[in-house]
């Protein structure tokens, strides 16, 4: 049943991994925190500036043609909550041939019989054009995730905005908000292809009134509201798995090989500015 073994902290099926990751250990997406809660709050509340979405990082574009430690942090060595079923890790987070991979793969640890991958943005961004071109794999219980994010850990409120495959069905995506930690604006939309046999480019544009959700160009869902997301966020991939949110995810699967996320590309071009790659969703919108 179990084909994935450990060798030399290493998992079959999964390549070796290059000696220029980054890593930020301790530095949890959600609630949860290593330290005590005042030197959790100084610590994370001193990675970013806490700001109104008008303002925050620069546009930036990312091949990942190699693993920039200045931009993105990797999650290490903890889990978002007992309904994730594996730790988040080092070793599940792997560049190979231009593109970054993030794995879930069985290797019990102290805590958890699975690992799983995370990759967080070391800056925070506003509004602006979200967007990234990635595959994902298929199985019940497992969530693969491009989303933006920050939270209580970081010393602000709740505030994010996502795309979810739940790869018990790679033919849906998943959109929705959290605006002070309250869940809004969720949607489903169909898929062109089935995300884990093709690249997708996956596309937000946030605006002070308005989120517009696209999925290679088409649009997939779009919210006007006063109430959306107004801090700046931080930008994430994800893939995990759960146990107990069979009702949402599928009932989870225990994979027979190391299930993998590849992203090829993402980038973030802020409000205002003229789209910088061809593939962007803002130069076919120019043209309309």
């Amino acid at each position: 049943m179990i084909v994935a073994t450990q060798r030399n902290n290493m998992v079959t099926g999964i390549p070796n991994r290059r000696s220029d990751l980054g890593t930020l250990a301790n530095v949890p997406r959600r609630n949860l925190c290593s330290y005590t809660a005042w030197t959790c709050f100084f610590l994370f509340a001193s990675v970013g500036n806490a700001a109104n979405a008008d303002s925050g990082d620069p546009s930036f574009f990312e091949d990942f043609s190699t693993f920039d430690a200045t931009r993105w942090y990797i999650s290490d060595g903890w889990s978002n909550g007992d309904h994730q079923n594996c730790l988040w890790s080092e070793s599940a987070v792997v560049p190979e041939k231009g593109r970054l991979s993030l794995y879930f793969f069985y290797d019990v640890t102290e805590s958890h019989d699975y690992r799983c991958a995370e990759i967080q943005s070391m800056g925070r961004f506003g509004y602006g054009a979200y967007e990234a071109r990635f595959r994902t794999d298929e199985g019940s219980g497992l969530n693969s995730a491009f989303f933006t994010y920050i939270g209580e850990v970081h010393g602000e409120s709740h505030d994010e905005i996502d795309f979810e495959i739940l790869t018990a069905n790679p033919l849906e995506v998943t959109v929705n908000t959290f605006v002070d930690g309250e869940p809004m604006h969720g949607a489903e939309g169909p898929l062109p292809r089935p995300s884990n046999e093709y690249f997708h480019v996956y596309s937000f544009i946030w605006e002070p009134e308005r989120i517009r959700w696209y999925v290679d160009g088409s649009l997939i869902h779009s919210v006007e509201d006063e109430t959306l997301p107004s801090i700046n966020q931080k930008i994430y991939f994800s893939v995990w798995g759960s146990d107990t949110l069979s009702d949402w995810m599928g009932t989870f699967d225990h994979p027979t090989r190391p299930v993998r996320m590849d992203i090829d590309w993402v980038a973030f071009t802020a409000l205002g500015e003229d789209c910088q790659f061809d593939e962007s969703v803002l130069c076919a919108l120019s043209e309309d």
